[in-house]
């Protein structure tokens, strides 16, 4: 089943603000939670469908991608937003709810256990380049990276504790990770949630630290990622693999790697959006009477026919033969501009030649039978 356009998932026009976005969320999230529907398949998935539309919306790069290119713009080849589970959802809450399970915090209590209490702690995103050629834009491909990153230590396995015995549930929370006030309110008891300022969250204090990784339960690692770039892609875009960032403290949730693209300059041809560009230099014996000549594609070698009386400036088009849209079957064409060379130089028999020559009728301009301008050509080809 195709996904909905997220705007009309939060019900929120294609021009709305982040707050307005926010506001719009926080509602859908409470009338659909878990907790207040249990049981209930529709609103699980109604809920998990807010959530991944406020996930992208909500963050200016992906929602520029998604205005661009659609839903594929964020999960062509395994990048951004989608298929996102509850860990993922419930971890937004800190923005949104300002920390826990708002059912807890505005209901007092309802099912959420620990997963609205003990803080989930989340790795900081990475960010890498990677260099890309023509050929391989055009094509997309798999890149192989070495990345150093944070990664849990298998020491402690995480924990940031020296053994099982050095640490122990906090007194101050007894182990949810936040702690409860109660107020008296005209409209009743109002209960809330915070971070309990002990444990930061974590439900654990530590009596003795990891000596491996000083109690941070991450150290310092490489690894090797695989990484499927669309065809298309272009100088500056930026891709994102979930989790594939630092990992997090605890088992907490890994961040993500967020991947910048940057081209190799081709050496005989440029890009031009989805088009490319290549510039022909031939002679002015070869342009009047016409020949046939081999030049570089994305795909290799091609061979063309400059016809007889080809004039400087001339736009020869191969079809196909440019970079494919993101996401797309539709490709760009190969523009040849064909320059016609005049030498700076020439010898005396060369230049006796040419005066005899110049006062033939055929090389003497004629304005009224040229081909179009150049710009008239541009404009033609465009149209």
């Amino acid at each position: 089943m195709s996904k909905r356009d997220y705007y009309d998932v939060l019900g929120v026009s294609r021009t709305a603000e982040v707050t307005e976005i926010k506001t719009a969320y926080r509602k859908l999230a409470i009338k659909y939670h878990p907790d207040k529907n249990p049981g209930d398949k529709e609103a699980e998935d109604k809920f998990k469908e807010a959530a991944e539309a406020y996930e992208i919306l909500s963050n200016a790069e992906k929602r520029r991608r998604y205005d661009q290119f659609g839903h594929s713009g964020n999960s062509a080849s395994g990048y951004g937003g989608g298929g996102m589970n509850m860990e993922d959802i419930f971890s937004q809450f800190g923005d949104i709810f300002g920390g826990g399970n708002p059912f807890e915090s505005f209901f007092g209590g309802g099912g959420g256990g620990q997963r609205g209490g003990r803080r989930v702690q989340r790795g900081t995103n990475l960010r890498i380049k990677v260099k890309l050629t023509l050929e391989e834009i055009a094509k997309g491909v798999e890149k192989k990276v070495k990345v150093n990153k944070k990664v849990k230590c298998s020491t402690c396995d995480g924990s940031g504790a020296k053994d099982k015995n050095s640490y122990h549930t906090c007194n101050t929370c007894g182990g949810s990770g936040a702690v409860r006030r109660v107020t008296n309110t005209i409209l009743g008891q109002m209960q809330t949630t915070s971070t309990c300022p002990t444990c930061n969250g974590e439900g654990v204090e530590i009596t003795a630290k990891c000596t491996s990784c000083k109690g941070e339960g991450l150290v310092n690692g490489e690894e090797t990622i695989s990484i499927n770039i669309p065809a298309g892609v272009s100088e500056g875009m930026q891709l994102s693999m979930s989790g594939k960032g630092n990992a997090a403290p605890r088992g907490g949730i890994p961040g993500d790697l967020i991947i910048l693209v940057e081209e190799v300059p081709h050496e005989t041809l440029k890009r031009d959006g989805i088009n490319v560009i290549y510039d022909l230099y031939v002679n002015f014996a070869d342009a009047a009477l016409g020949t046939s000549v081999e030049i570089p594609t994305i795909d290799g070698k091609a061979k063309i026919k400059i016809e007889p009386g080809t004039q400087g400036g001339k736009i020869l088009r191969l079809k196909g033969k440019g970079v494919p849209e993101v996401n797309s079957y539709h490709k760009g064409d190969q523009l040849v501009y064909v320059n016609v060379w005049t030498p700076k130089t020439v010898s005396k028999e060369e230049k006796e030649l040419l005066e005899k020559l110049k006062g033939s009728a055929n090389f003497k301009p004629q304005p009224g039978k040229s081909e179009k301008s150049f710009f008239e050509r541009i404009k033609e080809y465009f149209e």
